[in-house]
């Protein structure tokens, strides 16, 4: 019974890595797979992981790169904030952990909404363009689609220009405080196409205050703050004030701004009060979902 079972689960392994693939768009094109779950890929040197495929989004083909999950609003800048830092506000790193411009990998995909989430695909996939999604907290991945807040895409083929990856990008722009000024030194703003939502509901999901100082419908990378501090993307807005960080997550490791209060990966989403959605404060479904990111 015992033998039965190992060869049960060899069976299910060696039916997941029977393609050899860099991403799930090269599934898709070249295997035909067209359905939607975890698959192995395998990175230029060679690295074999697991990948969650979306296989149905305008046309399928997304590879699940990473995710960025608020476990603790309350801890700034502290053990978990692994896209800004956990190492505290300090002037003295500059850019934090330094994750969006690392090669580091942690979590899994199974756990993207659990925790924060990064694998060798990140850096190693040469896309086109990313799709984001919202996702409730603790969501099974089965259920993702039914626990989505938020879901875009782009198709500008924007990467192309960038490196290919986001990696790349935040080479080019690095999430590091002081590295530029509000509305100066700003990475690039790309238009999306809605999945699920639109402007206004994107909008309604972050603060009051906030709504006056973006307009709806892109995604930005690497703006700054009044105080110079660094948000690396701002997810389904395009900033045209400079309090980003009430509406962009991720970051360097120093915000100038009564420290620690606007550290972290969420940053000051809870500047008025956790979840109350007034003034600068974003919406409970924003601050307790997990953003997917994926490349295509």
């Amino acid at each position: 019974m015992i033998d039965k079972v190992k060869n049960g689960e060899a069976d299910r392994l060696l039916n997941k890595i029977r393609y050899v693939a860099r991403s799930c768009k090269e599934l898709k094109e070249k295997y035909k797979v067209h359905d939607d779950g975890l698959y192995y890929l395998t990175t230029t040197n060679g690295i074999l992981y697991e990948a969650f495929c979306d296989m149905t989004t305008a046309g399928g083909g997304w590879t699940l790169v990473a995710s960025v999950h608020e476990n603790n609003l309350y801890g700034k800048c502290t053990l978990g904030d692994r896209w800004s830092s956990q190492q505290g506000d300090n002037p003295n790193l500059p850019e934090g952990d330094g994750t969006w411009s690392n090669k580091v990998t942690f979590g899994s995909p199974e756990a993207a909404t659990s925790d924060d989430y990064k694998n060798p695909g990140y850096y190693d996939i040469t896309a086109e363009d990313v799709s984001v999604w919202h996702v409730r907290n603790n969501a099974e991945m089965e259920k993702w689609i039914a626990n989505s807040i938020l879901r875009y895409h782009t198709e500008t083929s924007f990467l192309t220009l960038q490196g290919g990856n986001l990696y790349q990008l935040f080479k080019r722009y690095p999430v590091r405080y002081n590295a530029g000024a509000c509305n100066t030194g700003k990475g690039p703003t790309v238009p999306i196409m809605y999945d699920l939502g639109n402007a206004e509901s994107t909008a309604n999901l972050y603060g009051p205050n906030a709504r006056g100082e973006f307009t709806a419908g892109f995604i930005a990378f690497r703006v700054f703050n009044y105080e110079n501090a660094t948000s690396a993307i701002c997810s389904g807005i395009s900033p045209t004030g400079c309090h980003t960080e009430h509406y962009c997550v991720g970051g360097g490791g120093h915000f100038p701004q009564h420290p620690p209060s606007q550290c972290g990966d969420f940053s000051a989403f809870d500047w008025n009060g956790y979840g109350t959605h007034i003034e600068w404060s974003a919406s409970r479904d924003m601050i307790e979902s997990a953003i997917l990111l994926f490349y295509r």
